[in-house]
């Protein structure tokens, strides 16, 4: 089994690796990772499981989003053993004891004792986007693999040196972009891979919440509303997922935009709450992005693939996520629902599949390109909107 996580805040100070692993973001040699691992005695202070990994921590503080999805996440993935939590100001022990129960093995004050005396191999980091960068850091210092929710930054620039110092010590830096598993989103994904609607000529996509949580003065003092702590407001907080999705079930990179951003709600926040995109993918297919906070309660979302022999519908929030046409085959011209259900979706198989690829070696559910790549997206679209001009997305 792989596996133990834990929360660390933001005090994580950096500290010297000890133990050497050869897996890196971008390729993957299995049979060279998984002998060094076995390299290491089982007489050391923390032996190995019957698969031979270390017990893996994760990472987070008081203010991290998710805390609970992600304790539910860790309580149902099948390799982690157990969950160290780095509680600082104790805002999750009582949750974590009666979501884990036995799965808790400690809960600790000090994020340096989480990183150094319980040796980590991976880190859930879930904090506010201002605090993220250094504790990402810290984790990757102490040679673990790292699963940060979003956006870990408040710029791209924050998170790009956390990228190199991922790639240079062969770890993983994962970013929550969680509908990437969505059965509908691999079945999408692999129509359009199998040319199913020929050539990728356009997208179109938005998605929508409720403007109903700004209105709350409680919402006002969260990160959330400050875009000095933040990095942004509704496009960076759930645009940015069905950015990733666009360009993860093309296969293709957004290489320029153009945008506008405002708070058309006029609530007393710091952060957009509405934001529109023209999008440039590297084929040269165009795009365009709606996200915003305008309903009263629930979302409103799809994304629509065009192709030149068909088209691809995601819509998630529906009982039928998934449809999509094509001119060619045995239903030519026949709108086709997919088959392959909503189950299992979210955080929960992302996380396992985040934590399995670590312990098996294998592809994560995420690069860290891709990670960067969606950042770099966001901002380059926040850089639009601010200049009033188009920005092209830089690569790597």
């Amino acid at each position: 089994m792989y596996g133990q996580f834990f929360s660390v805040s933001p005090n994580t100070e950096k500290k010297t690796a000890t133990r050497t692993c050869c897996h890196s973001s971008r390729n993957v040699n299995s049979t060279d990772a998984t002998l060094t691992s076995r390299k290491h005695s089982k007489t050391n202070r923390h032996p190995l499981h019957a698969d031979g990994f270390y017990a893996t921590p994760v990472l987070t503080h008081g203010g991290g989003a998710h805390v609970g999805a992600y304790l539910a996440a860790l309580a149902e993935a099948d390799r982690c053993d157990g969950v160290i939590l780095a509680d600082p100001d104790g805002r999750w022990e009582a949750d974590a004891r009666r979501v884990l129960k036995d799965k808790l093995e400690h809960v600790v004050r000090d994020n340096d004792e989480a990183l150094s005396k319980h040796e980590p191999q991976m880190a859930l980091v879930t904090m506010e986007a201002k605090l993220a960068p250094p504790v990402i850091d810290a984790a990757l210092e102490a040679n673990c693999h790292v699963f940060a929710e979003k956006p870990s930054c408040v710029r791209a620039a924050n998170f790009e040196p956390l990228v190199q110092k991922a790639d240079s010590k062969h770890r993983y830096l994962m970013l929550a972009l969680a509908n990437r598993t969505n059965p509908e989103t691999l079945v999408a994904r692999d129509i359009i891979a199998s040319k199913k609607i020929g050539r990728l000529f356009g997208v179109e996509m938005h998605i929508i919440a409720d403007q109903t949580r700004l209105t709350r003065e409680s919402y006002h003092s969260q990160w959330f509303a400050d875009k000095t702590r933040a990095g942004g407001g509704h496009l960076i907080w759930l645009g940015i997922h069905w950015l990733d999705l666009a360009m993860y079930v093309t296969g293709e990179s957004i290489t320029e935009v153009a945008g506008f951003t405002t708070n058309i709600g006029r609530q007393p926040i710091n952060v957009e709450d509405s934001a529109t995109a023209a999008l440039k993918f590297e084929s040269g297919a165009l795009g365009t992005m709606t996200s915003g906070y305008y309903l009263d309660k629930s979302y409103n979302s799809h994304i629509k693939i065009w192709g030149s022999d068909g088209w691809v519908l995601l819509e998630p929030m529906k009982d039928q996520p998934l449809t999509w046409y094509t001119t060619k085959g045995d239903k030519a011209g026949q709108v086709q629902v997919g088959t392959q259900g909503r189950e299992p979706r979210g955080y929960t198989p992302f996380v396992s599949e985040a934590i399995r690829a670590c312990a098996d070696m294998t592809d994560p559910p995420i690069t860290s390109d891709d990670s960067l790549r969606a950042l770099k997206t966001v901002f380059s679209i926040y850089s639009a909107a601010e200049d009033r001009r188009v920005a092209k997305v830089q690569e790597g």
